[in-house]
């Protein structure tokens, strides 16, 4: 470590220390690496007698150009060496995805250890400035890509599972898209990525959008573009955002392509509803359910009484059996609406984390979608609901500005009522 920050080696013989301190650390076992990180952590963090002495000389400063030198020497002072000897990575061939790498594994060491909490921060504004928005490629990705970038969609996807090959081509074929993020030095990387289904009209039911034998449809007759399932890749870029560019970049991308699309909107999971409804169930027995709610589920028999509505959810198979159904929509669909539109997380931002991404991008919530989704993940994290999260062009950046600013939730009238039932 000391070698690579040596002053008098040329940057050809610190890149060639780097690359044998970056072998050093692959090929040590856990415990190892996290003696490694440790030592980096401590022996080459700031030098706080520095920090000090900047510090007083600037408050006795007392001339402009004083003070700027005084400032310079400060900012200097707080950059630690490792800083330095991390940035000789990036000239490294797989430089820049070994200490993407890195950081992965920094996230939980640092949970447990402020030392290296500091260094993985270190490593994440490094990185930030890195991966800057500007910096990144946009390409379309289809069945023709490298086999080996295939591969990687198929271990990356984190929405809806992909099932094989057929599966993964059946969301590549004419009527579908494929977009992601690449930075130049990983050019064989995604960083994040969406697949998008060009359809008539706004889509409801994702087992219809996957489905392997439909077929194929026309994307110049299409009028709507339902982004179903955006995945991040890289998890040592965690915090990190470009999510919201990759939204935006491939709404732009579409519109040129196939104009005759006019709504761009989303498919998604409401991820925490269930985990939330369980939590209001515990909190507040007897308060989730309207009379005529109430009254509908009574009708059932003992087994539906309110207090046990989280147990009609926890039978295999509720929702093929029509009566628990269409007893459960109603209330659950009310209950998701108010869960989407005012319950807030104690920083003050939509509690669910799907809608926060959607509401920061600037689209609003427009329509939920009763059993639009009953697989298992579904089921457990959304009790089947799916919503449509629409992006209207003119109005992206006064939703964004309004959900940032003041908290404001853009929605459609339709659930925004909803939201105030109960």
């Amino acid at each position: 470590m000391r070698s690579c920050l040596d002053g008098r080696a040329g940057g050809v013989t610190a890149r060639a220390r780097a690359a044998e301190l970056g072998r050093t650390y692959l090929s040590l076992d856990s415990g190892g690496r996290e003696r490694f990180f440790g030592l980096l952590a401590r022996e080459f963090d700031v030098d706080h007698d520095e920090i000090r002495r900047q510090c007083e000389a600037l408050i006795k400063a007392s001339e402009p150009i004083e003070r700027s030198t005084g400032e310079r020497a400060l900012r200097d002072a707080l950059e630690p060496p490792r800083i330095t000897l991390l940035r000789q990575f990036n000239a490294l061939p797989e430089g820049v995805k070994f200490l993407v790498d890195r950081r992965a594994e920094l996230i939980d060491l640092g949970r447990r250890d402020p030392l290296l909490a500091g260094l993985e921060d270190d490593l994440k504004r490094l990185l930030a400035n890195w991966f800057d928005i500007g910096f990144l490629e946009l390409k379309r990705i289809t069945w023709e890509s490298p086999a080996a970038l295939l591969e990687k969609l198929m271990v990356y996807e984190a929405v809806h599972e992909i099932r094989g090959w057929t599966d993964l081509k059946n969301r590549l074929d004419a009527d579908r898209r494929c977009f992601a993020f690449f930075h130049p030095r990983m050019p064989d990387e995604p960083l994040i990525f969406v697949e998008v289904a060009l359809v008539s009209g706004m889509a409801g039911d994702i087992h219809a959008l996957l489905d392997e034998t439909a077929p194929i449809g026309d994307p110049q007759a299409a009028d709507a573009a339902i982004f179903y399932s955006i995945s991040n890749c890289q998890r040592g870029l965690a915090g990190i955002s470009f999510g919201d560019f990759l939204i935006k970049r491939v709404v732009d991308a579409l519109a040129i392509e196939l104009p005759r699309i006019k709504t761009f909107a989303t498919l998604s999971p409401v991820s925490g509803f269930r985990a939330w409804l369980e939590r209001e169930a515990h909190a507040k027995p007897g308060g989730l359910l309207l009379p005529a709610e109430r009254a509908a589920t009574e009708s059932l028999g003992e087994q539906a009484q309110e207090e046990n509505l989280m147990a009609l959810l926890d039978q295999e198979d509720w929702y093929n059996d029509q009566r628990i159904a269409e007893v459960l929509r109603e209330p659950l669909i009310r209950l998701c609406a108010r869960y989407l539109i005012r319950e807030r997380a104690p920083s003050g931002r939509a509690l669910d984390p799907v809608a926060h991404f959607h509401l920061s991008n600037g689209a609003r919530v427009e329509r939920l979608n009763w059993l639009g989704d009953v697989s298992p993940k579904g089921l457990q994290q959304s009790a089947g609901i799916m919503v449509n999260y629409l992006y209207r062009l003119g109005e992206i950046e006064v939703n964004h500005e309004a959900y940032r600013g003041e908290g404001r939730v853009a929605a459609s009238s339709a659930l925004r009522n909803l939201a105030r039932a109960g």
